[in-house]
């Protein structure tokens, strides 16, 4: 009987946990939905919608694929010593951009951002903006620096990297 109960006691406690995670991840889409639709008068609101939950669920799923292990420099690890396959942060960035291309976007553009390009701590994201806005006006997307949990602000605002642009990057995000 008393193991009966320690396994309830588990299960409740593991339902918890999820269902925080849950309310988390609806909170910050509803909160990236609003920034999107900030940074210009004509940004469709369905869109950024689309695009911020998308983008979540989709750091999600792919934390779930690439089997991560948090912190993210430590499935990097993995992946180097070959216990892992996947899970660098520029497969973070073209698996999401893959799926956000998908979405065939009208009033937003996405973009390739790199940080520290060509150097071993090279780091990739993809950055959101509406149609009139430079790259540095718009919102990072990075799914790998917090091993699933989408990461998204201002490019301007990241405190741990200096962003550019890559344009070759940028032009394959863009639909014919």
């Amino acid at each position: 009987m008393k193991s009966i109960y320690r396994i309830a006691i588990l299960i409740t406690a593991l339902v918890s946990v999820v269902n925080a995670a849950f309310a988390a991840d609806e909170k910050s889409i509803d909160n990236f939905k609003n920034a999107m639709i900030a940074l210009a008068p004509d940004v469709d609101p369905a869109e950024a919608q689309l695009v911020s939950f998308t983008a979540h669920t989709t750091a999600r799923r792919l934390a779930r694929e690439y089997r991560v292990v948090g912190p993210s420099v430590f499935q990097n690890f993995l992946i180097h010593i070959g216990v892992r396959q996947r899970g660098y942060c520029f497969q973070w960035a073209y698996d999401i951009g893959a799926t956000l291309k998908k979405l065939k976007l009208k009033t937003l553009v996405l973009h390739w951002g790199a940080a520290g390009a060509d150097t071993r701590l090279e780091h990739n994201c993809i950055v959101v903006t509406a149609r009139t806005q430079s790259f540095e006006q718009g919102f990072i997307i990075d799914g790998w620096r917090n091993a699933g949990r989408l990461c998204w602000w201002p490019v301007t605002k990241d405190s741990g990297y200096v962003w550019k642009e890559d344009l070759r990057e940028t032009a394959l995000l863009q639909n014919p």
